[in-house]
């Protein structure tokens, strides 16, 4: 988008000083991200964040601002309260003119602001293991600071995200159909999913019976989420909150199990290179129970192997669910690419089984 553009949008925020520029900013695949400078005096400038929304994949951003809106405010509150950096250590949402956390232009694009957050980076790949710790803990420490936070409040805006019973049902009607014919193809991954059934719905049924706590999650608790300090190599901010919502505490632990402990790639062909890598379990496992700092119940610690497999298998069930429809939600860059992606998931969940016994055990060791 040219300058002229966004200069025109940014003149509808709350911003300090005068526009001096704005370019695109990070590597996000949804959302178009920019940075913004203003300038202040003669010596001092300001950045600010401008991101349009991507309402194709975000159908109501009125309720997802509002998610975010509420969620940064309790944040916000509790860093002042133990002293910490409120202006680092949570987004903080730049209003409009009129008071609104978005701006809506005239082709209906949804515009947002927030400040940015300085000497900070995030990293798309697990450089150390000490950044992964330092994801661990920082996904940890959202979960003490909002543990008093009623979950129940928040808008559910993606219906039944991580409801792994439904999309184990939706598996088996899409199975039935099987419009395309390639269910034979996938005879094998298909059994695998159909023998673990009960996985679909432990957690779903814990929930429901009020064994697991509602929680307000991330869904989204990747390395690239978590801002690094640029000088003391510590993880100081969780960012990218589209995806806060009620869930699963243990739904959070799991997708960073699922996704920084494996030993490959999420569309490995050489299953024989797919494991759960646990030393790196361990260090994620101590990072985030100690980021909690006791926050978790007796239930949740226990179940946090559960929360790992059970995601993975989701994501299993998903791939395949739409290599049996056609390719029809997630790209496929490949002839069959959906199908590897579900093989590497499954693959991951067979490795946790044949290694149950020790995660539990290193569980036990920090719980």
């Amino acid at each position: 988008m040219e300058t002229k553009k966004i200069r025109k949008i940014t003149e509808q925020f709350e911003f300090k000083g005068t526009f001096r520029s704005g370019e695109l900013y990070g590597s996000g695949h949804i959302n178009d991200t920019y940075v913004v400078v203003f300038q202040l005096d003669h010596e001092r400038a300001i950045r600010y964040i401008l991101q349009r929304i991507n309402n194709h994949i975000f159908h109501s951003p009125w309720q997802l601002m509002e998610n975010i809106n509420s969620v940064t405010i309790h944040l916000r509150k509790k860093i002042i309260e133990q002293d910490g950096d409120p202006e680092r250590e949570t987004l903080n949402i730049i209003k409009t003119k009129d008071h609104k956390m978005f701006y809506v232009d005239e082709d209906e694009r949804y515009w947002r602001a927030y400040q940015f957050i300085e000497d900070a980076l995030s990293y798309d790949q697990v450089e150390t293991k000490e950044d992964f710790y330092e994801s661990g803990l920082a996904f940890g420490n959202f979960q003490r600071l909002l543990s008093d936070f009623p979950a129940d409040t928040l808008h559910e805006t993606i219906k039944d995200f991580h409801n792994t019973k439904k999309r184990f049902q939706r598996f088996k009607e899409v199975l039935e159909a099987d419009v395309r014919g390639r269910a034979k193809g996938a005879a094998k991954e298909i059994q695998f999913i159909m023998d673990r059934e009960a996985d679909a719905n432990i957690l779903v049924d814990m929930l429901e019976s009020g064994k697991l706590p509602l929680r307000v999650t991330h869904n989204d608790t990747k390395l690239n989420n978590v801002m690094i300090d640029n000088s003391t190599r510590k993880g100081i901010c969780v960012v990218d909150l589209d995806t806060v919502m009620p869930g699963l505490s243990i739904h959070d632990f799991g997708d960073s199990i699922r996704f920084g402990a494996n030993t490959a790639m999420e569309d490995e062909t050489d299953l024989t290179c797919v494991s759960c890598d646990l030393e790196l379990f361990e260090i994620y496992v101590n990072a985030f129970l100690t980021g909690c700092g006791g926050s978790l119940t007796v239930n949740e610690m226990d179940m946090l192997p559960m929360g790992a497999k059970v995601i993975t298998y989701e994501c299993g069930i998903r791939f395949l669910t739409d290599h049996l429809e056609g390719d029809v939600y997630f790209k496929i860059h490949r002839e069959n690419h959906n199908l590897d992606r579900a093989r590497t998931q499954l693959a991951l969940v067979k490795d946790m089984e044949q290694k149950w016994d020790q995660m539990i055990e290193i569980v036990n060791k920090y719980s």
